[in-house]
């Protein structure tokens, strides 16, 4: 009979991680800090070793009984790893991390034990990967979204969301159809953006490159990532992001046939729509964003340098909302661009050009 706790929806453990990745061992180290037993699955033994060693858990062994399992492998792999957890462990919840929720969904809606399953998914990362880039902080405040199917069992989806919340996440119950939209918009159709803006810069003339700025360094950022692991990512959700990359090659037509003319006006309201898009992101704690200005300050790069410009920054009373650094070439010399209210801009620059600053005006 399954455990009166799990059916309740209260999350006592042991939680099962397969795949000790960063997503994976995160999450495995969250809940060890939160006191919960947690059991360790990898195909890749040296990585449960290392994930071990930095205190998120153990190996399992056969006899353990996992009232959740966590599957945080590669996203071609979800679909047979989730219906193999289902299977092994018929009394446990299982969840995923996976990026994409319809493709999983729809290897494992049809199997025995489906009403276990609640498709999950935290909005964080990095670039870097593997146990040793893992925190248990790496979730804290960050959406989580919680995907359950119309079968999902309603003890089952309050255990996952438990499991979000306990990890410093913020849960967003999403359909998974949504969800896979949703990803499309604000993920996975920018990261393709980002490459092919960097694919320009690769074999690029090096006095092209010299001129390189921040800008451009915003723009490509998360081009850096694994190409075999975005690869799957995409591939998963070729439907919602073939729609909108078509929905971008039309607007990329319009640009090129407003340059083309010289029409100013379209020019203008293509413009206009991205800023208006910028300006749509949530700000600090989801809401809207205001109007901010940029100061920019000289610092030496040396020890103690920012240290000493957040302390100055902080005795103005100007409260921070961003901070930015761009390295001045051949110069030991680092530009960082603090963002604050736009009405607050003149008394940081006033406060920090006082206490011996160089401020960029």
């Amino acid at each position: 009979m399954p455990d009166p706790a799990a059916r309740a929806g209260v999350l006592t453990g042991p939680v099962e991680i397969i795949g000790t990745g960063l997503l994976g061992t995160s999450i495995a180290l969250a809940c060890r800090q939160a006191g919960l037993e947690v059991l360790l699955t990898d195909v890749a033994g040296e990585h449960i070793r290392t994930a071990s060693g930095l205190g998120a858990g153990r190996p399992r062994v056969p006899a353990d009984r996992p009232q959740v399992v966590v599957v945080a492998v590669p996203p071609a792999y979800l679909g047979r790893v989730i219906g193999d957890a289902l299977a092994d462990d018929p009394q446990a919840v299982v969840t995923d991390v996976g990026s994409v929720k319809g493709a999983p969904l729809a290897e494992v809606s049809v199997l025995p034990g489906a009403d276990r399953y609640v498709g999950g998914h935290p909005m964080a990362g990095s670039e870097r990967s593997g146990p040793l880039a893992a925190s248990a902080a790496l979730f804290d405040g960050r959406p989580w979204a919680v995907t359950p199917h119309p079968g999902s069992r309603p003890d089952a989806v309050a255990l996952v969301e438990q499991l979000a919340l306990l990890c410093g996440g913020v849960p967003v119950r999403m359909d998974p159809a949504e969800h896979d939209r949703a990803v499309a918009r604000i993920s996975h159709v920018p990261h393709l953006m980002a490459v092919l803006v960097a694919g320009r810069l690769a074999g690029a003339p090096a006095e092209h490159l010299a001129l390189s700025g921040p800008g451009v360094r915003d723009v490509t950022r998360v081009a850096g990532g694994d190409p075999e692991l975005y690869g799957q990512i995409v591939t998963g959700n070729a439907g919602a992001v073939v729609e909108l990359l078509g929905e971008v090659r039309g607007q990329l037509d319009e640009l090129i046939a407003a340059l083309t003319a010289g029409d100013r006006g379209t020019l203008a309201g293509l413009l206009q729509r991205g800023q208006q898009g910028n300006q749509a992101i949530p700000g600090k704690h989801g809401t809207p964003t205001g109007p901010t200005t940029a100061v920019f300050v000289a610092v030496a790069d040396e020890p103690g340098g920012l240290a000493r410009l957040f302390s100055d920054a902080g005795a103005s009373g100007v409260n921070i909302e961003d901070v930015r650094i761009e390295h001045e070439l051949g110069r030991p010399v680092g530009l960082v661009e603090l963002v604050v209210a736009e009405g607050s801009a003149e008394q940081l620059r006033t406060a920090l050009e006082s206490r011996g600053w160089v401020v960029h005006r």
